[in-house]
């Protein structure tokens, strides 16, 4: 057999992965929650009151669509702010931290949906949350478990 494939090495080595800072992100995550959730509490009562308003016109029809809504907001925050340029959520502005995938990229909005769907889920649940946190105390990279399942992590901004 003359293939030259099998002269050379079977896997070739990645490119180096650049440097993620994440020293310290686990206390700065949960203040960056805690501010998250004064802005989605004021988003979601934005988006109530819009619906029960319209609700009035409508007959009670939208009023249906408050829980779906309130659920929609949350993940489109997520979507919006954490796909976007900045890579942060308000609160993690603040907090001074970002969100990137596994290989130092910058996630698309789809990814951050279910990111903060998977976290809210755990959130949620008080064992799951738990698992989720002693998760990220016990990695080197601190990730937690949703931030494994969606290939995401925290990083110093």
């Amino acid at each position: 057999m003359s293939d030259t494939r099998y002269g050379q090495p079977p896997v070739t080595a990645l490119e180096p992965r650049p440097y993620q800072n994440v020293s310290g992100v686990l206390g700065s995550r949960l203040f960056a929650w805690l501010i998250d959730l004064v802005a989605l509490f004021f988003l979601g009562t934005l988006v109530v009151v819009l619906l029960v308003v319209l609700g009035i016109v409508t007959f009670g029809a939208t009023w249906l669509l408050i829980p779906i809504a309130t659920v929609a907001t949350a993940l489109g925050y997520a979507a919006l702010t954490i796909g976007g340029p900045r890579q942060s959520t308000w609160g993690m502005r603040v907090a001074g931290l970002k969100v990137e995938t596994a290989d130092g990229g910058r996630p698309d909005g789809l990814a951050a949906a279910v990111h903060a769907l998977l976290f809210y889920v755990a959130a949620g649940t008080f064992v799951l949350w738990l698992c989720d946190v002693a998760c990220g105390f016990a990695r080197s990279d601190r990730r937690m478990i949703h931030d494994l399942l969606t290939g995401l992590v925290v990083v110093r901004a």
